[in-house]
């Protein structure tokens, strides 16, 4: 086994979260009052309580926040917490906000990144310790994933939506946060997919594209990401019962 080497997460934090708007709260506008990361559950900002969940695992060192560059809300957010830098280096995708992070966060080639949603504060520890357990004598770095367990089905064109076919589900993974490999990697995986104007929604898919197969870590339910209006009474009766 190779010696381990730091240990630093980074969440990207710089979107809005407009799929979470609720119209009833601004019926003019398709849009959150503020971004999603700082809707209030218990009492806290979500991004808080994701990062709280990744501070949980003492082998992380640092949980570097990523933020836009007219963010004002980060600092009030995260005021406190150890181990924790908030960085105004957000870009126009999640990819050109995680690229900019790694590059002023300080990790050197060999080191681990976990790169982890600011909109998944249901992380269990037992799901972040079991994921940096397989992940750190890999060769590649892995993923928090969930089976499928829901018959998929595709949809086809036309003004009214109808299904297309059925994609069988044997074999199928919904991938979760966080997502841990190397820095080098991660920095050479991002590179290679903005070279060829690849669309990556994820770490995983970046470095799939080299050749790579990043290994599946068990996820839980509870890791689910808050997407729509709904999902935050969700979470929040989740996070009380944690």
């Amino acid at each position: 086994m190779r010696p381990i080497s730091r240990l630093i997460a980074i969440v990207p934090a710089g979107g809005v979260g407009a799929r979470a708007a609720d119209p009833a709260q601004d019926p003019a506008a398709c849009a959150p009052v503020q971004p999603k990361q700082y809707r209030l559950l218990r009492g806290q900002p979500m991004l808080r309580h994701a990062v709280q969940a990744l501070l949980r695992d003492d082998r992380i060192g640092q949980v570097v926040v990523a933020v836009g560059p007219d963010d004002t809300l980060a600092g009030a957010a995260l005021a406190g917490l150890p181990r924790v830098a908030c960085l105004p280096c957000g870009g126009a995708t999640r990819a050109d906000t995680v690229t900019n992070a790694l590059a002023r966060c300080g990790a050197e080639a060999d080191d681990w990144v976990l790169v982890h949603d600011a909109a998944r504060p249901g992380l269990p520890p037992a799901v972040l310790q079991a994921l940096i357990d397989a992940c750190l004598d890999d060769e590649v770095g892995g993923l928090v994933a969930m089976p499928v367990a829901d018959t998929i089905k595709t949809q086809g064109g036309g003004a009214v939506p109808r299904v297309a076919g059925t994609v069988p589900r044997d074999g199928l993974w919904q991938a979760q946060t966080p997502q841990m490999f190397r820095a080098g990697l991660l920095r050479r995986a991002l590179a290679h997919a903005a070279v060829r104007g690849l669309a990556v929604t994820d770490e995983a898919s970046a470095v799939e594209a080299l050749g790579l197969a990043p290994r599946l870590v068990a996820g839980t339910l509870s890791n689910f990401k808050v997407t729509w209006p709904q999902d935050f009474a969700l979470m929040e009766k989740l996070l009380d019962e944690t």
